[in-house]
């Protein structure tokens, strides 16, 4: 009998330390998945911004880390066509997008019903005449062909390097969606041919002359300011821009973003990597 109650004491001890044990709430059912007892967390902001691949990514790539210090995931989204940019800003499939300059956006939102708005300027890139046929403009030919652009602003501005180039002129007023019909002179009876932006590099072949923007001459490995036989003025207004969604705008995300992009270091990774054919705007 005296055995049989020591056994029962034993397996009671024994059921008692178990349940103090298994009892016990661990670290981290207590307080949530590292949530902190006072409820902040130090789970960082994620940001997905699309871009194009040159410069626009390669800058956004400088500011990562800056942002990792202010607690700020960031993801880039390279996209290649620039056309799907602000349809997926506009969808909220990005964040944000880095690509375009004010006209460009003016035009989308005018002609798509949109209110896409941006934060802070970061560089221009002067728009430059290439060619694999004639290495000055003054020895083209009558009736030359010369690839554009086929969007409205960018078609419009390279048209007005054109102009700069002194090859054609503008009716007054024709501004940045000046279209060949706004051409009032043309000495030399240039053929003005519009085509997708991302496929001018590529037209050198077949055409005489190419105006291109920097981030598809970079991409396709012309430098622009030692490849283009003719540049647009470095002062050109169409600074590039961090475009968002209107409502986000004040986001502290978004604006440690733009602080980043405005940053001494992105400032000095401009001026030593491209050389003249991206300008810092700041």
């Amino acid at each position: 009998m005296k055995r049989f109650l020591v056994l029962v004491g034993c397996l009671i001890f024994a059921a008692g330390v178990l349940a103090g044990c298994g009892g016990k709430p661990t670290q981290e059912n207590a307080g949530g998945s590292n949530t902190p007892a006072n409820g902040s967390s130090n789970t960082p902001a994620k940001l997905v911004v699309g871009a194009t691949a040159k410069p626009h990514a390669e800058i956004l790539e400088i500011v990562k880390p800056i942002l990792q210090k202010e607690n700020v995931d960031l993801e880039i989204k390279v996209f290649t066509d620039y056309v799907l940019l602000n349809p997926a800003l506009n969808d909220k499939q990005i964040d944000a997008n880095f690509f375009q300059h004010t006209p460009y956006l003016e035009d989308y939102n005018a002609k798509n019903n949109a209110n896409l708005s941006y934060t802070v300027k970061v560089h221009t890139e002067p728009m430059g005449v290439y060619s694999k046929k004639v290495e000055k403009l003054d020895t083209l030919s009558d009736g030359a062909s010369i690839g554009i652009p086929n969007d409205a602003t960018n078609g419009g501005r390279a048209l007005a390097v054109l102009q700069e180039a002194g090859l054609l002129k503008l009716k007054d007023g024709a501004g940045v969606t000046a279209t060949d019909r706004d051409i009032v002179e043309n000495p030399k009876k240039l053929k003005i041919q519009m085509m997708d932006a991302a496929m001018l590099p590529r037209a050198l072949e077949d055409l005489d002359v190419c105006v291109i923007n920097s981030n598809y001459a970079l991409e396709a490995n012309l430098n622009p300011v030692q490849d283009s036989i003719f540049m647009e003025a470095k002062d050109s207004p169409f600074a590039n821009i961090l475009a968002v969604r209107p409502e986000d705008k004040d986001k502290d995300s978004i604006k440690k973003l733009g602080q980043a992009l405005q940053s001494p270091e992105v400032k000095k990774f401009i001026e030593d990597n491209y050389k003249g054919s991206v300008v810092p705007a700041f």
